[in-house]
């Protein structure tokens, strides 16, 4: 499968770069949520406006193209 190349966008918010680097390490949202100590409906929520944005099939699609973006 090929992977649509898409220019990086810096329009997540705070919330959504917390969670993106959680993303790139692989949590899954009950992990994202127990790490930030927020519901599993709201990490579900924000994972879901970080694939919006990035434009991106899926979670290891998103992870992909976080990993390529300096979020520190």
């Amino acid at each position: 499968m090929s992977y649509k190349i898409k220019p990086i966008q810096t329009d997540l918010t705070y919330r959504e770069i917390e969670i993106a680097k959680l993303l790139i390490k692989g949590y899954s949202n009950d992990q994202i949520a127990q790490e930030l100590i927020i519901s599993k409906h709201t990490a579900k929520r924000h994972v879901s406006s970080i694939l919006i944005k990035l434009d991106a099939i899926n979670r290891t699609h998103a992870a992909y193209i976080l990993g390529q973006m300096n979020l520190d």
